[in-house]
């Protein structure tokens, strides 16, 4: 019997991340479930999960903007489960940066979070993905593609993001299948983004209505587990909104 995949996924505890980590474990993965602040949600998903199959989850803190603390992740991953299948690069910092208020913390905070740490996160989990012909999947954005007015940083930092799915995806081959799902509304941000405008946006998308966080985690499931031929993509979960930008 072959073992169950094995998949970290940053930002793992809540909304998004959460679904992600729903999905992939009823697909049959075990799951590490990465954490910074959301210790408390992460132990509830993780037992949650590990009431339908024992030993299948674990939770795992981490400061993503800590290089030193990123090999040790991964380490230590492979030390509860022996081998890495997957990397959901999900963890994400969003805010606005007007130009003219904007300091040079904004951006380190931004590019680290959406681009550094995905970056160092998938050069010390290679070796394990290359052993065993495993998959990465980022959360990007559409707004990597055309930006967001007053979130320059942001869209700067998903639009690496997205050539770092495109690199990798290169620089991985034949091994290692490298891919990104670029979300459009689905949940409206906890901070950065009028309430107001939501509405507006939805109005927008071809489709009527906002997407729900299933719909980004049956992306990334397809991406990690059914594409076999697929590898430097960036699939639209946006209800067509990139269509209207």
């Amino acid at each position: 019997m072959n073992p169950s995949p094995v998949v970290l996924v940053t930002g793992g505890a809540r909304r998004v991340g959460a679904a992600i980590v729903r999905r992939l474990h009823a697909a049959g993965c075990s799951v590490a479930i990465h954490y910074r602040h959301s210790g408390t949600d992460a132990e509830a998903l993780a037992r949650e999960l590990d009431a339908v199959r024992a030993g299948s989850v674990t939770t795992f803190p981490a400061a993503l903007d800590d290089d030193a603390a990123l090999h040790p992740l991964i380490e230590a991953v492979l030390q509860r489960f022996g081998r890495l299948d997957g990397l959901v690069n999900n963890a994400s910092a969003f805010y606005p940066t007007p130009i003219g208020e904007t300091t040079s913390a904004h951006w380190d905070d931004l590019f680290s979070a959406n681009a550094r740490a995905p970056f160092f996160l998938a050069q010390a989990a290679a070796p394990a993905l290359r052993e065993a012909g495993g998959a990465i999947v980022s959360i990007v954005d559409i707004y990597a593609e055309r930006p967001l007015a007053g979130h320059t940083v942001y869209s700067m930092a998903k639009a690496a993001l997205a050539m770092l799915t495109l690199s990798l995806a290169k620089e991985l081959a034949p091994d290692v299948r490298v891919n990104a799902v670029a979300p459009g509304a689905i949940l409206w941000p906890a901070s950065g983004k009028p309430e107001e405008a939501a509405e507006s946006l939805i109005a927008k998308t071809p489709l009527g209505r906002k997407g729900e966080p299933d719909d980004v985690a049956e992306a990334v499931r397809w991406l990690l587990l059914d594409a076999r031929y697929t590898t430097g993509q960036v699939v639209r979960v946006d209800g067509g909104r990139a269509l209207t930008i």
